[in-house]
């Protein structure tokens, strides 16, 4: 299936060592495919994020509310990237936070069981794994530094760089909101760019 061939190319992308047929059949046995409308949750603030998504096709955002209700949004996801809340996923809590698909989504899902059953017998999934863990963390850090530290016109200079593909596929409040601006100064700051 050409589902799964999407999610073998990725492993391979973040390992050394090509999937054995066996370990492919070992992976397709183990993820089962999902589809989602627009507009529906993969899941909602205060259920726990009993799966993580391997996204085939489509978009996803992650969002919760602030102390004074105002949505925020915190993530998005499109194709061959991994949807789920990680604290929720890891420790099987309740998730703060919502994650519901932006277009019709495609994915591919496994539980956490699942997937540390299946990184035992398959040695790039784990390989895989240790690799997106720490370009994770470094992607956060540096998140927080750019919220910190620069300015609004910068923020949305390095986002612009670094995930081009999020540009027209989500609606200007929720980049505003990701970036941590108002949806004014972000209006204010493309505008500036493309002089």
């Amino acid at each position: 299936m050409i589902m799964y061939n999407n999610l073998f190319n990725y492993i391979s992308r973040y390992t050394n060592t090509e999937l054995t047929a066996q370990e492919e059949d070992l992976i397709k046995k183990a993820f089962a495919p999902k589809r989602l409308r627009k507009k529906q949750f993969f899941l909602q603030e205060g259920d726990v994020c009993r799966y993580t998504g391997f996204i085939i096709k489509g978009a996803m955002r992650q969002c919760c509310f602030d102390t004074k209700g105002v949505e925020q949004t915190v993530n998005f996801f499109v194709e061959d990237y991994w949807a789920d809340e990680r604290e929720s996923f890891t420790f099987m809590t309740p998730s703060k936070y919502s994650i519901q698909a932006w277009e019709d989504t495609h994915l591919l899902i496994i539980t956490r069981e699942g997937m540390l059953e299946l990184a035992t017998k398959v040695p790039s999934l784990l390989e895989m794994l240790r690799t997106m863990d720490d370009r994770h963390a470094i992607a956060n850090q540096k998140r927080v530094s750019m919220s910190i530290g620069c300015t609004a016109e910068k923020r949305y200079e390095d986002f612009a760089a670094s995930y081009p593909q999020f540009i027209n596929r989500f609606p200007l409040h929720q980049i505003a909101s990701f970036l941590g601006i108002t949806k004014e100064t972000l209006s204010r700051v493309r505008k500036q760019s493309l002089r």
